[in-house]
């Protein structure tokens, strides 16, 4: 099979040149050990896919794409929203494009044959995509906890035993007629994110493994800006990462009065406005300043000054 040349370890080492990330939208991504061990655990196990949990903007989207990059896999995103069904990831079917072809093709015999094969009006989801995939195929599931309560339940057949039935398609079996079934041809390599919206029912939760993103500490800011924005001066990022550090660790502080907290991927937004400036004055703005705050702060009735206090002074 053409996935047995593919490596099957993720390291979080290759990442994508810049001339990639302009053409294709990728990003350095720069993974915990800890999380590499989850996803090689999700590789190897198959049958497991990886739940993934942490703040908003802590990359949990962004990983699928990630691993995709490094094995060289296909990749398949579904973004969740409220109305989401789960078969809405295995495959649609247009009934009413159906009915209006059937009404416009009574006279015509090419529209008619059109219209007597319903595989003309169904369409594969990214999870159908997948399983037909003699490749084995990266799946982002993301934001899970959008959907409602049903909707893990419902997808439990098709992560377990990686395999559905279209109904709407019936096939000859010794004399009996049953539902098309699609069977995935290579198991799919399968992340799902939640932002914790809602708790996800016991019987999914089996099924998958689990990874908590935890913040990065300073060394792992550093090398995250470092990925991005390569040519930087090293004090540049450093009075960045430490003024960044001292707003968020103000706002852990204030947790049970503030909403979000600055995440990286806000900090790579604003760092990408910072560098903008030359290095002088970007280091002058960084002292005892939050230059451009509107890029990191989201609630109006906070005030930077206070999260930007040395914790010395605190103790005073």
């Amino acid at each position: 099979m053409v996935d047995s040349v593919i490596p099957r370890v993720y390291t979080g080492e290759k990442q994508p040149s810049p001339e990639e990330c302009e053409l294709d939208g990728l990003e350095p991504y720069i993974p915990s050990p800890e999380l590499v061990e989850a996803v090689n655990l999700t590789i190897f196990l198959k049958k497991r896919p990886l739940l993934l949990k942490g703040e908003p903007g802590s990359g949990k989207t962004r990983l699928a794409r990630a691993v995709a990059y490094e094995l060289g896999l296909p990749y398949e995103s579904w973004y969740i929203q409220s109305t989401t069904k789960a078969k809405d990831g295995c495959y649609t079917y247009d009934a009413i494009a159906r009915l209006h072809d059937a009404q416009l093709a009574r006279l015509d015999e090419q529209k008619l044959s059109k219209v007597d094969n319903l595989w003309n009006y169904i369409k594969l989801g990214p999870l159908g995509r997948a399983f037909e995939n003699s490749q084995r195929t990266v799946v982002l599931i993301d934001e899970i906890d959008k959907a409602d309560l049903d909707f893990p339940n419902d997808l439990l057949q098709a992560l377990d035993e990686k395999r559905f039935t279209i109904p709407e398609i019936k096939v000859k079996e010794k004399e009996a007629e049953k539902e098309y079934e699609i069977k995935a041809k290579e198991p799919p390599i399968i992340f799902i994110t939640s932002n914790d919206e809602k708790d996800l029912p016991d019987a999914f939760l089996r099924r998958c493994l689990f990874h908590y993103i935890e913040f990065p500490d300073e060394s792992e800011l550093v090398n995250i800006i470092n990925a991005h924005f390569p040519k930087t001066a090293s004090k540049v990022v450093a009075a960045a990462v430490t003024s960044f550090r001292l707003l968020r660790s103000g706002m852990e502080r204030d947790s049970g009065r503030i909403g979000k907290k600055v995440s990286t991927s806000e900090l790579i937004d604003w760092f990408t406005i910072l560098r903008q400036y030359p290095e002088d004055q970007v280091l002058a703005e960084l002292q005892g300043k939050l230059p451009f705050a509107d890029v990191l702060l989201k609630s109006r009735w906070q005030d930077y000054r206070e999260y930007l206090r040395a914790p010395q002074e605190e103790e005073k």
